[in-house]
């Protein structure tokens, strides 16, 4: 009876014991998968243990070839995974959902995929193929990601209009092969250009089509449309040209506030190397201007697409599409009729030019325009030279703020000496003893060297503060806001008084102060909109009303008797100050200015190495207005 009762007991303590451990004493199969994931998002499963679909052993550097083979464009940057749930289990098989989230170039690749599990040698092991990965893969596929690019947000003027925006373009180019003579190439290219004035350097071309492959396209030059139409028919005839239609952000025409609005084309290595992994040979980018600066908000977002390519002939397979988004608007303030007589006024002169306007009203900037000899570069609001005779109008200012009027008597010399230098007149002009508004008028640098004295060594800085000049501004792009001289010795200090010395200007900000003497008050101009600037300069105090009256009828005369009297006869009441600066230690080295005012448009006129100022500035100026009406 004893050994009868001791086998039934033993049994049933080994089958309770049995109950208690996992079968095949193996850990859960969820162990094994978060495991394979976690190393999936890293990009690296190359330590794990595998099996194939066919149950055979899978080596972990075989798998990490599959994958990254498989994953193709994607391989870089690994998705981010999550198990659904717990892995359904049936004896020593296992499937578990896996969300999977892939980002492609901006977008999101969301799908589910089944990972499986098979337990071998009582562990779990991952089973692995193209399909783990994407359950329409097969192991011979390779994942491609296809872009298509968003449309470039366009830039918009005052009034809302598009300054820029997505237009037609032409390339040009040439296929050797088909190129019969390339002497005759270079010479059709360069009289078609030509006749298109378009500036193109051909020098190079033959060695570049020597050592191009024989079906490649050499890009030469990008056209608008309509220059490219101009010429098609020479450029057609020419055997070896070939070209290709494309769009491209533009403004209104090639000169069209270039230097301000900027370019933009196919990015560069430069930028590319700046910015790993962010472009893509091909892609638009902003270039100068505004189209760098505000690039990201210009984008948009590209459209994509992952495909499984297949052979020519056959339609890839797509497994994600995401649509192209247009990028945001910049919106500025200028005016295009406004502009376009700047760029009128200033198209003649091949010298380093630039012409600014503000509406005094409400303080936009309605013309930004740099001649063409300024060569893209943005002169009109980050120059940086001496002012000249222009920065009379602050010493006036100051000078009547302290208690003069344009009656008072500032004598006139031919040359005057403060503390061991002599200063001249232009023309060795002397006028003798005569009133403030006529040293003004006919502009007269001895009689404001003599008024240093009265502003003190930091008069003159304190009184251009408060028209907006030598404190910081924000335009919402690039600006020089000028340097005054204080301090100094009371020479500089003489050479400060008529915008000599250390003192520097951009046109814009004697735009900006033409516009406060007309306003009374300073206020800082306004270019960019939207997005709106974050550190706008707050608004200068009240100008002394008795100054303005008189520094008002001091400008006027400047027109009506004194240095920009040519345009006496333009209609309406212009009221301005004429400038010509010295640049180096040679008198004839000249830069020629013009700031003022008319009616609601305030201006400054800059002409580099412009010589006088009625030379150059003033009938720029006249011309400016006269188009405007």
């Amino acid at each position: 009876m004893a050994v009868s009762l001791r086998r039934p007991i033993a049994l049933f303590a080994a089958l309770a014991l049995l109950g208690m451990l996992p079968a095949c004493s193996s850990k859960p199969p969820d162990d094994a998968l978060k495991t394979f994931l976690g190393a999936w998002e890293q990009g690296n499963i190359a330590g794990l243990k595998f099996v194939g679909p066919d149950g055979k052993a899978l080596s972990g550097d075989a798998a990490q070839n599959l994958l990254t083979t498989v994953a193709g464009d994607l391989a870089a940057q690994p998705p981010k995974l999550a198990l659904k749930g717990a892995p359904a289990v049936k004896d020593d098989q296992s499937s578990a959902v896996v969300s999977v989230e892939w980002p492609v170039s901006g977008s999101t690749w969301a799908y589910d995929t089944t990972v499986n599990a098979r337990r071998v040698d009582k562990q779990w092991t991952v089973v692995f193929s193209a399909k783990t990965i994407h359950p329409d893969l097969q192991d011979t596929d390779k994942l491609a990601v296809r872009k298509t690019a968003g449309t470039r947000g366009s830039i918009l003027d005052g009034s809302g209009q598009p300054i820029v925006s997505s237009k037609s373009v032409v390339v040009v180019g040439v296929e050797p092969r088909q190129i019969t003579d390339i002497n005759l190439v270079v010479k059709n290219l360069g009289e078609a250009f030509t006749a298109a004035n378009v500036s193109v350097d051909l020098t190079n071309l033959p060695n570049r089509v020597k050592s191009a492959k024989s079906d490649a396209f050499v890009e030469i030059v990008t056209l608008r449309k309509e220059v490219y139409d101009s010429v098609a028919n020479k450029l057609r005839s020419t055997p070896g040209v070939v070209t290709r239609n494309s769009t491209q952000s533009l403004g209104p025409s090639a000169q069209f506030a270039r230097a301000l609005l900027g370019t933009s084309g196919e990015v560069t290595k430069e930028i590319m190397d700046k910015n790993p992994g962010k472009y893509k040979i091909g892609d638009v980018v902003g270039l100068s201007g505004l189209q760098q600066k505000y690039d990201s908000i210009l984008q948009g977002k590209p459209g994509v697409s992952v495909v499984i390519p297949k052979p020519t002939g056959t339609p890839d397979v797509k497994l994600f599409s995401a649509d192209p988004a247009e990028g945001a608007k910049i919106k500025l303030t200028l005016d295009v009729n406004v502009q376009n007589a700047a760029e009128q006024a200033l198209a003649l002169d091949t010298r380093r030019s630039a012409l600014v306007a503000i509406r005094i009203s409400d303080n936009s900037i309605v013309a930004v325009a740099n001649g063409p000899g300024a060569a893209g570069n943005n002169f009109a609001l980050t120059g940086q030279t001496p002012p000249g005779s222009t920065f009379k109008t602050i010493t006036a200012l100051g000078a009547l703020d302290k208690g003069l009027t344009g009656e008072s008597i500032v004598p006139c010399p031919k040359n005057l000496t403060v503390d061991g230098r002599t200063f001249r007149n232009s023309h060795d002009m002397e006028l003798g003893d005569v009133p403030l508004r006529t040293d003004f008028a006919k502009s007269c640098n001895t009689a404001f060297a003599s008024l240093a004295p009265q502003l003190g060594p930091d008069g003159l800085a304190k009184t251009a503060q408060t028209v907006g000049i030598g404190i910081p501004w924000d335009l919402g792009t690039d600006v020089f806001t000028g340097k005054v001289s204080a301090n100094g010795s009371k020479s500089e200090q003489a050479a400060a008084a008529f915008g000599q010395g250390t003192t520097l200007a951009s046109p814009v900000i004697l735009a900006g102060a033409a516009a406060a003497i007309a306003r009374g008050q300073w206020k800082q101009p306004q270019l960019v909109l939207d997005p709106a600037p974050k550190d706008p300069a707050a608004d200068g105090p009240q100008l002394n009303q008795a100054s303005l009256d008189a520094l008002r009828q001091m400008m006027r005369e400047v027109v009506t008797v004194g240095t920009a009297d040519q345009l006496k006869n333009l209609p309406g009441d212009l009221r301005g100050k004429t400038g010509t600066a010295e640049y180096d230690n040679d008198p004839a080295h000249t830069h020629s200015w013009f700031m003022g005012y008319r009616g609601d448009i305030a201006f400054c006129v800059f002409v580099e190495n412009g010589g006088a100022s009625t030379a150059a500035a003033v009938p720029i100026a006249g011309k400016f207005f006269q188009t405007i009406g």
